[in-house]
């Protein structure tokens, strides 16, 4: 006597407590996290940068007894000025889909999380074109496979060849040279951080400090020990290029690049840094925190939808080119 089949004693169902989405985690993205964000209350305006010359020049001089003291001033740029565009997106929920949705799908929030997740992306792509680049910044340095140039060095994957502690330290005395300061953030793209964490010089510099027995673990504790950083961050961050409806094409936002930098603690009158993200915190009402992204619903009544939509306004800047130090395809 035949067995009844799997599928005629059990018809499949959605689980009502599993639903798989593929969304990253917040901390794989950077852009609010390299430099500070300044909130301002109109779309566009200018600020200020001073010739950082006229501080360091040598220019006190012995006062002979009645006479008046040596003096002079500094000069003030105002022509400098940001932009604040404004980003959006949205995603409707039709009534007949909201209404006919299963248990486990929870319509409103899950629009949002896309939503979030769309923002970060593109707030991503910002930090990399504005500043993840190659003729931004003041000291920049190709990754070549040999025979290096001016401004070339070999790339830090080659291990047998390669000097990322070396070259960083080139990168931090230009920038120290010409502005005073001391770069105080690393940020790698994911390829060149496993390369660097696999970096025979990198493992020379920690195993003395391991207990014995142990493997000589590097990571972004010990990088930025290694470096002098405050802190190195890794681009984590995917991006799919393909258009929807093809084949996915996944690649890391950061690639194979790197980035020193001096970043600001916090934003402040005659406080320099390589870059501010200027906010419109008057057009989005401080939503969004250090992110800027405000989250609204309304109706679109002639759409019976539920339109949730996602918006922010800023624009990334480079402030001084001198405070940072860039290399371009670090790793093959």
């Amino acid at each position: 006597m035949p067995f009844p089949t799997a599928s005629q004693v059990h018809v499949n169902q959605p689980l009502t407590d599993l639903s798989v989405a593929y969304l990253q985690d917040a901390n794989n993205f950077v852009s609010n996290r390299v430099f500070p964000s300044v909130p301002v209350s109109k779309q566009s305006d200018r600020y200020y940068t001073y010739d950082r010359g006229d501080f360091n020049r040598d220019e006190a001089q012995v006062r002979a007894p009645g006479t008046e003291s040596a003096g002079n001033g500094f000069n003030i740029d105002n022509t400098p000025t940001y932009y604040c565009d404004v980003w959006a997106f949205h995603r409707d929920l039709p009534d007949q889909v909201v209404a006919n949705a299963d248990s486990v799908l929870r319509p409103q929030r899950e629009a949002t999380e896309y939503l979030m997740h769309k923002m970060l992306i593109r707030q991503e792509q910002e930090f990399v074109s504005t500043y993840m680049a190659g003729g931004v910044w003041s000291y920049d340095y190709d990754g070549v496979a040999s025979s290096p140039g001016a401004n070339e060095v070999i790339q830090w994957d080659d291990y047998t060849n390669s000097d990322p502690i070396g070259d960083v330290q080139d990168g931090r005395r230009a920038v120290m040279l010409s502005t005073g300061k001391v770069p105080n953030v690393l940020v790698l793209g994911r390829p060149v951080y496993d390369a660097l964490i696999n970096h025979p010089d990198m493992i020379d510099r920690v195993k003395y400090g391991q207990t014995p027995g142990s493997p000589a673990m590097v990571n972004q504790d010990a990088l930025a020990a290694i470096f002098e950083v405050d802190r190195v961050l890794v681009m984590d961050a995917i991006v799919n290029d393909a258009d929807q409806g093809q084949t996915n094409s996944h690649s890391f936002i950061g690639g194979n690049t790197a980035l020193l930098a001096y970043s600001a603690p916090s934003p402040g009158i005659m406080t320099p840094s390589a870059g501010y993200v200027f906010r419109w915190n008057g057009f989005m009402g401080g939503a969004g925190g250090d992110m800027g992204t405000a989250i609204k619903t309304f109706r679109m009544e002639e759409l019976e939808s539920e339109r949730v939509e996602a918006q922010a306004a800023f624009d990334m800047k480079l402030v001084s080119a001198d405070l940072g130090a860039f290399w371009d395809a670090i790793v093959a």
